[in-house]
């Protein structure tokens, strides 16, 4: 057995302890805090991006508000003319002598009545007080 190897024999001791680090609360500290700037810097962006928007999204509802009201305007314009026109007393005139039938009045017909002058208004007594 002078060619055999006799490291094949001996079987090694091998400890699978694991290690425990101890914990370093500096670093820990340190790590907590980079955290919570990095958290409310992202917080703030993300605040000041959503008021970014909402002023954006503010803007194209007052844009088609805006746009709402010039058409209603034109939309009112034209009623009230066309209102005028059929208040217009040459066109009842027209319209009920012509769809109507119906006739002028003469000067038999028509009936003045006298407007009476109101009474004269007394000035109220006050009594006075002692």
């Amino acid at each position: 057995m002078k060619g055999l190897d006799a490291e094949y024999g001996i079987k090694q001791d091998v400890r699978n302890n694991p290690i425990v680090r101890e914990i370093d609360r500096d670093q820990r500290r340190q790590f907590l805090r980079n955290i919570g700037v990095t958290v409310l810097v992202v917080g703030m962006l993300l605040f000041s991006a959503w008021q970014h928007y909402e002023v954006w999204q503010h803007g194209y509802q007052l844009e088609t508000v805006e746009k709402n009201r010039a058409s209603e305007e034109a939309i009112n314009r034209k009623l009230r003319l066309e209102l005028d026109t059929l208040r217009s007393p040459a066109r009842i005139e027209r319209e009920a002598t012509g769809d109507l039938n119906m006739v002028l009045p003469t000067q038999k017909d028509t009936l003045v009545v006298r407007r009476v002058a109101p009474a004269p208004v007394n000035k109220a007594v006050v009594a006075s007080v002692r």
